[in-house]
């Protein structure tokens, strides 16, 4: 088992590690900083440092399978190609220091609190997303036509509102209680530990709650951190889909 930091300070940008398996798909660490891909997230880079300051270089991150194809809760590290005979001299034991890219991280970090912004925005459920350092794409299970402009306008007002961004959990029984909770078609909530992860923008105090669901992956800690985000594409992908596509403003 992995314990996966980043699920309590998606600030962490490095951290102290041992080996516990080296695999064909990759480094497996007894901690990590690491995201792995899922939710619609993408995985991590970076690089693992070892003792002696050699530096195996990590292209991406993804949750180790078992014989039947289920993720497990292990966390493996991709190494990019061409490091074979280094990777040959690893053993379980090994020390390493894990840091990821941040600058990379980050950008993800700040599209996917905006796709939060963006269900606010868009009250209809997602049958689809993508999160990645350079944009953030997220399908909408509705017929109505959107504008580009508007929904930019409303997100850039979010923004700058400074809205706090908490990170906390509901049991099982209180997400049945409120199935709304969950805005997405085809990612549900992991269960199993009693207990699910959840991401609320705004609602301390007097403040309106902009959004409130389960959600697994990294965020800023306020939407003013966003910066300027725009929408760059709306497409019709079916007679029932909208696809709304966010990027940086150049």
């Amino acid at each position: 088992m992995t314990d996966d930091l980043f699920r309590q300070d998606a600030y962490l940008r490095e951290c102290s590690a041992h080996i516990t398996a080296v695999t064909d798909a990759g480094i497996v660490l007894d901690r990590t900083v690491f995201y792995p891909l899922g939710g619609g997230q993408a995985g991590d880079s970076g690089v693992l440092v070892l003792a002696d300051g050699t530096q195996i270089t990590i292209a991406d991150t993804r949750k180790r399978k078992d014989a039947e194809g289920n993720a497990t809760s292990d966390i493996v590290h991709v190494p990019a190609p061409g490091q074979e005979a280094l990777l040959a001299t690893l053993t379980p034991g090994t020390a390493a220091s894990a840091r990821i890219d941040w600058e990379r991280r980050h950008r993800i970090m700040r599209l996917h609190t905006t796709s939060h912004l963006l269900c606010h925005v868009v009250p209809q459920l997602v049958n689809g997303c993508s999160i990645t350092p350079d944009y953030a794409r997220l399908d909408f299970a509705m017929t109505d036509p959107l504008d580009k402009e508007q929904l930019t306008a409303a997100i850039a007002t979010l923004v700058a509102a400074a809205h706090p961004l908490t990170v906390a959990s509901i049991s099982d029984e209180e997400l049945d209680a409120n199935p709304n909770l969950v805005k997405s078609m085809s990612v549900q909530p992991p269960r199993g530990t009693g207990r699910i992860r959840t991401i609320r923008i705004g609602g301390e105090g007097d403040a309106p709650l902009i959004d409130l669901q389960p959600c697994g992956g990294t965020h800023v800690a306020n939407t003013a951190e966003i910066g300027a985000v725009v929408v760059t594409k709306i497409e019709k992908k079916s007679a029932t889909t909208r696809r709304v596509v966010l990027g940086f403003a150049r």
